[in-house]
């Protein structure tokens, strides 16, 4: 009898954690969810208003959401501003490398990684995903196929990268500054008339990283992942703290067990909070829901996002850990 007790009451606790979820999940307050009627399209950083537009014209005229993520960061890809692709700032040896994945709604997913001299890794990446059995190919190789697939190879490092480079080679101190060296990449998700989702994620990587280094940006589950049964989710910030806890997979499964995006995000921050160096590093989350919510959070103060819904394309500064 106390043996058939004692496996009701685990049977009870095992019933009540899994309808109860809801009652058990952190709030924390920091931030407000936000809605938006579909098509939505949200990128990262300041960056992201300008790639909003991109993916904004293929929405609003009811195209796909996995074209409209692909156009959208190709747009930042293309701009000269120290940052994501062209004119990027390089690596410790002055060499541009670069990192990019993209996922569609069917779950599928191509990747590419310390890419070099071509100018779209996002673009090269679908077509891994489209054209080959692979999900991720990696330097020379992933160049020769973009080359196989006609791209032509083109001189990435501009003049002003150049000189910022050689300026760091003075001291070649290796020190990443929270919310300037974030800015290196954009991450973005859409949802479309159909109610499809898909996202992108393209990065120059850290500057002055070690040759060879890649982040999180173009690892399926750690800087992206799309789920369209539940919603999406994409990262910015030091990479390495975000592939430790595999984070957009971890909030788009937090989101299939009731969290709002919101929710999932801070979740996912406060796991960071965690590890040894979560004071100097800056990370930010950014999911979308399947019905439009949107939810972000970041480690530290001055992470902000990019939302095109409504005709409107507005910015939103979000709520972080450390105050």
């Amino acid at each position: 009898m106390t043996q058939r007790r004692s496996f009701l009451k685990k049977i009870s606790a095992a019933t009540f954690g899994i309808g109860n979820l809801a009652a058990l999940r952190p709030v924390f307050g920091y931030s407000v969810n936000r809605q938006a009627k579909k098509p939505v399209v949200v990128s990262t950083w300041r960056h992201g208003l300008a790639a909003n537009e991109g993916a904004w014209q293929i929405l609003s005229a009811g195209g796909s959401a996995l074209d409209a993520v692909e156009a959208g960061v190709k747009v930042t890809e293309a701009e000269d501003n120290l940052s994501v692709g062209y004119g990027g700032l390089p690596d410790r040896d002055g060499r541009v490398t670069l990192d990019a994945c993209i996922m569609d709604e069917k779950g599928e997913c191509g990747a590419v990684a310390c890419l070099e001299e071509i100018m779209h890794p996002v673009s090269v990446a679908r077509l891994v995903m489209e054209k080959t059995p692979h999900v991720m190919l990696v330097g020379e190789g992933a160049q020769q196929f973009a080359l196989d697939q006609g791209f032509e190879k083109q001189n990435l490092l501009t003049e002003k990268a150049e000189k910022a480079w050689k300026e760091w080679l003075v001291e070649a101190e290796y020190k990443p500054i929270i919310n300037i060296e974030n800015h290196d990449t954009i991450g973005m998700l859409a949802l479309d008339e159909a109610g499809n989702l898909s996202g992108a994620c393209t990065t120059s990587g850290l500057a002055y990283k070690m040759h060879g280094r890649v982040g999180d940006s173009p690892i399926i589950g750690a800087g992206l992942y799309v789920d369209n049964e539940v919603g999406a989710a994409t990262a910015t910030g030091m990479g390495e703290a975000i592939i430790k806890i595999c984070g957009a997979h971890l909030i788009v499964e937090l989101m299939r067990q009731g969290y709002t995006p919101q929710e999932a995000c801070e979740v996912a921050i406060k796991r960071i909070s965690k590890q040894k160096n979560a004071k100097d590093i800056q990370i930010g989350f950014l999911a979308l829901g399947k019905n439009g919510e949107v939810g972000s959070y970041a480690l530290h103060k001055g992470f902000d996002y990019a939302m095109y819904a409504g005709d409107k394309n507005t910015m939103t500064d979000v709520g972080s850990f450390y105050r």
